[in-house]
């Protein structure tokens, strides 16, 4: 664990209590630096939202702009939460923020959670380095979430909504649409991704009720991918731009969303273009070369990827971009999964059964599944599957057994401890 996560949990709760109560009151002794950030783009769904939030980022930052970036969770290091103008956070900085969110929530009483604590210090940290753009990614939610003490956002954007944890948001589509439309603010413009009818209904109607425009994807402008490329279409104008850097053919849609948002800010196509180029986005169908993993697929001649993606909707994604890829250049395909033990492991089977790959299950640090009973039910969704040990054993075991295709993926735990082992460059 690093020192700043250790710091956290030796002080305050983990739990997840969603609620604005606490957050209001600490930002409020704390000066409110919310109020004080540069303009805000708040980003809400289940699925895509820190891709959009990279692929906005690489494009503002090829505009020349500073940009701002708070997100979660981390993979290897708990400051590439916090970017200060295109810089992770450093060690002095955050702790320096930590010490004031802590000394204020003491003076006053406030139990801050571990989110609560982490989000009042990057809104210190922020309000106090000079920045053009600040993008904030719910962490959980939308209406409740201690992001949303941002009350006068610039833009709103909802990425994908589908079911994710539903120990805190339920199992009702619905609702879940109605916590995420909770950013939405008066008199600002709402970003919207292509949803279900159900869920667009939800997001229209608070929209209404907030006086916030909405453009949405599907009726106002849309994105595919086309020759090689991503076409983007709105009625004043068509753009032709390079295919996102992002692997799988969601990103398409995650990338003409952030095109969107990039012509809201008004920055120039040849920015846009540079950003769907540049654009690096960790543990999203990233290929690993090196280290230990990377290394030991490369000498039997096999490909690695790691994908963080750890619901029905992600495997989905994930099946897609297997599809697609096996069509080009077919290879045996091995799954290496991990997953949370609160996590709909079924639906993500469900949605990987037609992929033939041949499933390995591992444990990792935390509430991870039993590998055991992963394997079971992987099975039960018609995948080949046993238990491994360890990554490393899983994935010696798929190399032996012929696979030329192995993908990490079931848990964004899971992805950070591979990339912690794989001496990545990710994140600088």
């Amino acid at each position: 664990m690093d020192p700043i996560s250790a710091r956290l949990l030796a002080r305050h709760p983990q739990k997840i209590d969603l609620s604005l109560d606490r957050m209001r009151a600490l930002c409020a002794a704390l000066g409110d630096p919310q109020d004080t950030l540069p303009p805000v783009i708040h980003v809400a769904g289940t699925n895509g939202k820190g891709s959009t939030a990279a692929f906005l980022r690489a494009m503002a930052e090829a505009a020349g702009l500073r940009v701002h970036v708070y997100s979660s969770p981390h993979l290897v290091r708990f400051n590439e939460r916090i970017r200060l103008a295109g810089i992770l956070i450093d060690d002095a900085t955050l702790n320096a923020a930590l010490d004031r969110v802590e000394a204020v929530g003491d003076a006053h009483g406030i139990g801050a959670t571990v989110f609560e604590a982490t989000t009042a210090a990057a809104f210190v940290a922020m309000a106090e380095s000079p920045a053009d753009l600040a993008i904030i990614e719910v962490g959980l939610g939308g209406s409740l979430d201690a992001t949303n003490v941002i009350d006068r956002p610039l833009l709103s954007v909802i990425t994908p909504i589908a079911l994710d944890h539903a120990e805190f948001l339920g199992t009702d589509l619905v609702g879940i649409a109605g916590e995420k439309a909770g950013i939405l603010k008066p008199g600002a413009r709402g970003l919207v991704a292509r949803q279900s009818e159900a869920v667009m209904a939800v997001i229209a109607a608070r929209a209404a009720a907030v006086h916030a425009p909405l453009t949405v994807m599907g009726s106002d402008f849309d994105a595919w991918g086309d020759r090689g490329g991503l076409s983007w279409q709105d009625e004043e104008r068509f753009m032709d731009l390079p295919a996102p850097a992002l692997a799988g053919p969601h990103q398409f849609d995650n990338a003409g969303l952030a095109v969107a948002v990039a012509l809201e800010l008004d920055l120039p196509e040849a920015a846009i273009a540079r950003g769907l180029e540049t654009v690096t986005w960790p543990a999203r169908m990233q290929r690993v070369t090196a280290g230990p993993y990377g290394e030991t697929a490369q000498s039997a001649d096999a490909e690695l990827w790691l994908d963080g993606g750890h619901n029905p909707h992600a495997a989905h994604a994930l099946a897609e971009t297997l599809e697609a890829r096996q069509a080009r250049a077919p290879r045996p395909l091995a799954l290496i999964v991990g997953m949370l033990a609160n996590k709909d492991s079924g639906g993500f089977f469900e949605a990987l059964k037609g992929s033939g790959a041949a499933v390995f299950t591992v444990s990792f640090d935390g509430a991870a599944a039993d590998p055991e009973a992963l394997a079971a039910v992987a099975r039960g969704h018609g995948l080949g599957a046993q238990p491994a040990g360890s990554v490393s054993g899983a994935l010696d075991l798929a190399l032996r057994l012929g696979a030329g295709r192995v993908v990490i993926c079931g848990s964004l735990y899971l992805a950070g401890e591979v990339l912690g082992a794989s001496r990545e460059t990710w994140p600088l």
